[in-house]
């Protein structure tokens, strides 16, 4: 195989961000102050991501090519098959970087172990020091003992797609009313007015899609590891031409629920990252279905 390569993802910190707006501690100290808040703090999370970083940089093998890459830029930063990724921050990074990966095997780290418990950063650092010095090549990439986490994928049918670890989410630019047509697995269709289409994983079951099924009765959920999606219609709205019949549901394997486009627009992203999307035109048909790639958590 290729040499492997370190990939390390994180975001920048609080305080890189507020010095960005203030230019100096003084002033940075000040706002916080008027906010009710100390700089020490943000000051304290700061040096514990910096000094993560600094630990997770030296437990890469010596052989070992070394790459980092900020959140801002995971859409333009090129992976490769023989990339093992160490994600360094809170769960929603790692959900952000699921998207861009076609199988490498990904640690999650907490900088700050004890004080945010992550569902997704399951390491210390000192964790990902010994998965890492113990990790060794299995053919064409790192054998590390994973759990495989399902992931949705959406294609329009101009051959563009998007994935997601959580959910998918499809509705109108502003969130105002869209409108489409939606087809079911088994053949059923109806045309809706929504507040927009939701399509959650089992690792998204305990968010966004939560609080819906939990509005609704409390409709069982997949778990992370499960290959299967629950998907919902939100606020469907009944006129002489949209009814509410088919507003939920949960898609196996190799189904696809589909949604031909009825308004001049609608946008499709997923993890909450709503700048990083696709743009479906009037009379487009989007396919959202279980990704053929999970996960790879270490």
């Amino acid at each position: 195989m290729a040499t492997p390569r370190l990939v390390i993802v994180h975001r920048r910190t609080e305080l890189a961000e507020l010095l960005d707006r203030h230019a100096t501690l003084g002033q940075t100290e000040f706002f916080l102050g008027t906010r009710g808040r100390t700089l020490a703090a943000v000051q304290a999370r700061h040096e514990l991501l910096g000094a993560a970083l600094a630990t997770i940089r030296a437990a890469a093998p010596p052989d070992w090519r070394r790459a980092e890459v900020e959140r801002a830029d995971l859409g333009r930063f090129l992976f490769t098959a023989e990339d093992v990724i160490a994600v360094v921050g809170q769960d929603g990074l790692v959900a952000n970087v699921a998207k861009y990966l076609t199988g490498q095997p990904v640690i999650g780290i907490d900088p700050e172990p004890g004080m945010n418990p992550g569902v997704l950063v399951r390491h210390t650092t000192a964790d990902a020091v010994r998965l890492l010095q113990n990790a060794a090549p299995d053919g064409d990439r790192i054998a590390l003992r994973c759990r495989e986490l399902a992931m949705v994928t959406a294609r329009l049918d101009d051959g563009q797609e998007l994935s997601g670890l959580n959910e998918i989410f499809i509705g109108h630019p502003s969130h105002q009313s869209a409108r489409y047509q939606l087809t079911t697995p088994d053949g059923r269709t109806e045309r809706h007015s929504s507040s927009g289409l939701i399509v959650s994983t089992g690792t998204g079951a305990t968010g966004w899609c939560a609080s819906i099924a939990l509005e609704r009765g409390g409709r069982p959920l997949p778990a992370p590891t499960d290959p299967r999606l629950a998907w919902f219609v939100r606020e469907a709205w009944p006129s002489p031409i949209t009814g509410t019949s088919l507003t939920e549901g949960v898609l196996e394997a190799n189904e696809p629920l589909r949604l031909t486009v009825a308004s001049d627009q609608l946008v499709v992203f997923g993890d909450g990252m709503e700048q990083d999307r696709l743009t479906a035109s009037w009379g487009q048909e989007v396919s959202i279905q279980l990704g053929v790639r999970p996960l790879r958590l270490a």
